[in-house]
């Protein structure tokens, strides 16, 4: 059985590992192999220790991935203060605009606030785009860890410091969903492993086109080869956003009167 990070009768781990670097490791592997193959016995040997060493850091798979995953999110809020250095400046203008650099750890890019929350959720895109994996583990999650909570305040400090409304800003978290951390969870996962020929989608088409005209029809006029799963590719993340700001700002107005 496992032994536990906190068992003080553990043996204790080589003194050049420490949680970071298991972490990093497994983010890498992750990266390059999928979580198909990632285990922690994999993850040990690649590390060069005993399985056990990995057990004293962190005391399960599932610990493991949680610490992943916060650490993929931590990356936005890094990418977010390089991006803030480049542009500098800070500060609060009129109008429900606010400068770069502004709010916890610089939540967003000159301009308005819609423009601001884009931006930031477009960083959170880039960055599970460079990790696929995280997004399914975030998925499957039932509570966030502590830095996507972070980057969950900086998406309020926008939509407040844009002038909306806390009730507002409750709605629009749930409203944008997954999308806050840069990527869509679609109605039915639509992207098997093995993706259909040309052939395979025209005979199904064909199949449902009399029953199901319009299923057929999309099914020969789009793709679902997105990045994160299934229709997810950049056109529609950015379609539907662009969509859900604009009507959030014109509630935000509404409200104003």
């Amino acid at each position: 059985m496992p032994r536990h990070a906190d068992d003080r009768s553990a043996t204790r781990a080589p003194a050049r590992l420490s949680r970071e670097a298991i972490v990093a490791a497994a983010i890498g592997l992750a990266d390059r192999d999928g979580l198909a193959g990632l285990s922690m016995r994999r993850l040990a040997q690649h590390l060069g220790v005993d399985a056990m060493s990995i057990y004293y850091h962190l005391r399960d798979k599932d610990t493991l991935l949680a610490a992943m995953v916060d650490a993929v999110a931590a990356e936005i809020e890094v990418d977010g203060e390089t991006e803030a250095a480049a542009v500098g400046g800070g500060g609060t203008g009129v109008g429900g605009e606010a400068a770069a650099g502004s709010g916890p750890a610089g939540a967003g890019a000159p301009g308005p606030w819609t423009d601001q929350l884009r931006a930031l959720i477009m960083r959170a895109r880039r960055t599970m785009l460079r990790h696929p994996w995280a997004a399914r583990v975030l998925e499957a999650r039932d509570t966030p860890t502590p830095a996507v909570l972070r980057h969950i305040e900086r998406v309020l400090a926008v939509l407040r410091g844009g002038g909306c409304s806390v009730n507002l800003s409750h709605h629009a978290l749930h409203l944008l969903g997954s999308r806050i951390l840069g990527f869509s969870q679609d109605l039915f996962d639509d992207s098997p492993n093995t993706p259909a020929t040309e052939a395979e989608t025209a005979a199904q088409a064909a199949a449902w086109a009399e029953s199901m005209p319009h299923i057929a029809e999309l099914a020969v006029a789009v793709s679902h080869s997105g990045a994160l799963g299934g229709c997810d590719d950049e056109d529609e993340f950015a379609f539907a956003l662009d969509l859900l700001i604009e009507g959030l700002d014109r509630r935000r107005l509404a409200e104003q009167g």
